[in-house]
């Protein structure tokens, strides 16, 4: 780009901070020059400027004419090295973590938007116990009880030899090999605990620049978590709290954590527990007994810190619950010791059969997770009916929706995982068909979640279909337009074709509320017939229909298969294709606007989501125009493509009034109201950004049809403010070729607005609009101490 636009010469010194989009953008790119210098900011995320202006504020002679352009580069918050996509492996616990953030817009509804808060934690938690229970499933079922208590399966396996049954030794008692094997899942709950902790550490403890009340004085109405608020309570986005919440991510870490450890500590003692019962043991009994209870203890505590309260945003909110934060995981990790001791103890007459309660577990989670995603669709449309807007996805039901999809990605990836297991551990057999293999095989019900995969995908052709065919005829219903819109001499056949392709298929963003919607209910009825399908029959499809008929039993047969490989396929190439976003730049930019907007949210449902890189970008953001206005009293454009865009207007909502007064913002490319603003309107509503453009002396939107992320912003003009948007910008820019333009230009789509003269046009317009001031004492102050 060109950062060295002429700028009115009064008002104080300008600077442009720069804020790039989904997918990165280095300093060279971003400020036109080969020579950059780190200014402030560490590995992670930095400003930057050009070499030649790192003491632009020594030599404030040579600037007179030009703002001081910078470059604030935040993407190795969230890229980088390809280990870094075993993210990718949470990816269920950002999707409910988005849920929370898409509740509607309703003031004065206190009650039901606590109620849609605690539904979401609620099912949150409900995944950490899924996950839990998949890695119980594959480590102390398939493996420990089914495999070393089976001396077929154990035969072909060297590394199971000392805990086979088979070989008699101190480890083959069942309860024994279900110790051993427990350690397994109780690291990974282990492994998520740190990687929680230690995220939160390098990203998200950064501090805003104030961390008073938003107001002072007496107290007034109260917001939507219930807390009472000042005369003047602040938009959402700009309260001092809003990327500040260390309280609820330790407090939902410890309790997440705590349901970790007691999932694996029922696995365990249960198994124990019910043998004993059935085998007569008075004093084993009891133990077994008071385990339970004690387990049934501290999931009621993990419900009362889960129910107890949401987020706190009106204040920076720096305490810790330090008894519920150490208290409870120690606790529950306490009783897993216990539970081991319990199972360890021996047992001689004891011997593994069948499958552990695994159809119980799985069944009693899905029917859970059902339940309360339609509560969670009654508390949504609740808030919907009073605040009530068109551009609202789904009517008000893009959370329930969200909820829905990231329940079924956690069936999927742990239902994928145990039935590649039981697949490698049963040789040739079909898991779950009796006669087939050495072992029985996974819980029936994972194996009916995996036939219901391809019935969904065969459900998904006629959209898909549908939204093809409408693409392509509103492809050649513009296509007359687009010759009359460029006044073309010779038009071009393929020329137009390819214009109003482009832009028909940019359209297609605003269509994908509805297939979410789509397959979100699929998703709910299908898994509601598994359910119904597993405990009805008690077998797998290809058993529950033998008999049949021809066509139906081979119907089922081809589903549980096709299923079963899909699901596991599926996982494998998840992982792949996240380990490739993560090295492979135009890769991630073809995915990277779906990660970013579900890591840009802070973990308020979900404490072992992602990262949430937000939380360090937006204070980063404020800090750097509070201190450098400050210092100077000078003019400050901040100018942001993408989802920079969303980060810029997030650090302006948290800025100062006297900040404010000297900022304008320049937004291109902008998903704030095409994307954020219908998913999650009670942040980026028309209400919030109607507020946003209050609050700023100027503010400008760029964008184009052919742009299938960025769109206007929806804000009109109202008294002494213009219009926020300009009209769509040409793309591309020049129809064909020409004498002055011998080569055909490209279509840019979301890319490159900086290429567009009218960008330097806008933000020469907003450098003159913000208000004179008096320049500060600039001396003995640069670049490198002003951030």
């Amino acid at each position: 780009m060109s950062p060295a636009t002429p700028v009115p010469q009064h008002g104080g010194p300008a600077l442009e901070l720069l804020v790039h989009g989904v997918g990165g953008a280095t300093p060279q790119d971003m400020l036109g020059d080969p020579r950059t210098v780190r200014v402030s900011g560490d590995e992670k995320a930095a400003v930057f400027r050009r070499t030649e202006d790192e003491e632009a504020e020594h030599r404030p002679e040579l600037y007179v004419d030009r703002p001081i352009p910078e470059a604030y580069c935040w993407s190795n918050l969230t890229s980088g090295n390809s280990a870094r996509a075993l993210w990718l492996l949470l990816l269920p616990f950002m999707v409910v973590n988005l849920a929370h953030w898409m509740r509607p817009r309703a003031r004065g509804r206190r009650r039901t938007t606590r109620t849609y808060g605690v539904l979401v934690r609620l099912l949150a938690l409900s995944l950490t116990v899924l996950l839990t229970a998949a890695a119980c499933e594959v480590a102390l079922d398939l493996v420990a009880w089914q495999c070393a208590g089976s001396a077929a399966c154990a035969a072909d396996r060297s590394w199971l030899g000392f805990i086979s049954s088979a070989q008699g030794g101190w480890w083959s008692q069942p309860g024994r090999r279900l110790a051993l094997a427990s350690l397994l899942p109780a690291a990974l709950v282990g492994l998520l605990w740190y990687l929680s902790n230690r995220t939160w550490s390098a990203y998200e403890s950064q501090r805003p620049p104030s961390g008073q009340d938003v107001a002072e004085g007496e107290a007034g109405p109260k917001d939507d978590e219930g807390h009472t608020a000042g005369p003047a309570l602040r938009p959402a986005l700009g309260r001092p709290g809003f990327w500040y919440g260390r309280r609820l991510v330790a407090r939902l870490r410890a309790a997440h954590t705590a349901a970790g450890f007691l999932t694996v500590s029922a696995a365990v003692a249960g198994a124990a527990a019910r043998h004993d019962r059935g085998a007569g043991s008075t004093p084993l009994a009891v133990c077994g007994w008071l385990i339970e209870a004690a387990l049934a203890i501290g999931l009621l505590a993990v419900l009362r810190v889960v129910f107890r309260r949401g987020r706190s945003e009106r204040r920076m909110d720096a305490r810790l619950d330090r008894v519920t934060v150490s208290v409870l995981p120690g606790a529950a990790l306490a009783l897993f010791a216990l539970s081991l001791l319990y199972a360890c103890w021996s047992r001689p007459g004891w011997t593994s059969s069948g499958t552990l309660p695994g159809d119980v577990t799985f069944g009693v989670i899905t029917v859970a997770q059902g339940a309360l995603v339609v509560a969670l669709a009654v508390a949504a449309r609740a808030l919907h009916r009073h605040a009530r807007d068109a551009r609202t996805v789904l009517h008000g039901l893009g959370g329930p929706a969200v909820a829905m999809l990231a329940c079924a990605l956690g069936g999927v990836m742990t239902g994928g995982v145990a039935q590649r297991v039981a697949d490698w551990l049963d040789g040739p057999g079909t898991p779950g068909m009796h006669g087939e293999g050495t072992i029985p095989g996974p819980p029936v019900l994972l194996s009916w979640q995996a036939s219901v995969i391809p019935v969904l995908l065969v459900l998904l052709l006629v959209p898909s279909a549908v939204l093809g065919v409408r693409t392509w005829l509103t492809g050649r219903r513009i296509a007359e337009g687009v010759e009359s819109e460029y006044d073309a001499d010779r038009p071009d056949a393929v020329r137009t074709r390819r214009i109003a392709g482009t832009r028909a298929r940019a359209g297609l963003t605003d269509d994908a509320p509805w297939l979410v919607g789509i397959v979100s209910g699929a998703t709910l009825l299908l898994g509601a017939g598994a359910v119904a399908g597993a405990w009805a029959g008690g077998a797998v499809p290809g058993e529950a229909f033998a008999g049949s008929g021809g066509f139906v039993e081979s119907v089922a047969d081809t589903a549980q298969s096709l299923g079963s490989w899909l699901i596991g396929f599926g996982f494998i190439l998840f992982v792949t294709w996240g380990r490739r976003a993560y090295r492979d730049a135009s890769a991630r930019r073809t995915i990277g606007i779906l990660w970013d907007v579900g890591t840009f949210w802070p973990r308020a449902a979900h404490p072992f989501a992602p990262p949430c890189y937000a939380e360090r970008a937006v204070p980063d953001l404020t800090w750097r125009m509070c201190t450098w206005t400050e210092r100077t009293g000078g003019r400050l454009v901040i100018s942001g493509h993408s989802q920079g865009s969303v980060l810029a207007a997030s650090a302006v909502w948290q800025l100062p009034p006297q900040t404010r007064r000297r900022v304008a913002l320049l937004t291109y490319g902008s998903p704030l109201e095409r994307l954020y603003g219908r998913w999650f309107p009670a942040y980026f509503g028309p209400a919030a950004l109607r507020e946003l453009r209050g609050e700023l002396d100027c503010w400008r939107n760029l964008w184009r049809v052919t742009d299938p992320i960025g769109g206007p912003v929806r804000v009109p003009a109202e008294g002494d403010h213009p219009d926020v948007d300009r009209a769509a910008l040409k793309d591309p820019l020049i129809y064909g070729r020409s004498r002055q333009h011998p080569l055909p230009e490209p279509i840019l789509g979301h890319s490159d607005y900086q290429a567009d003269p009218a960008f330097r046009t806008e933000r020469q317009e907003l450098l003159d609009r913000i208000g004179a001031a008096v320049p500060r004492q600039t001396q003995g102050s640069s670049g490198r101490s002003s951030g």
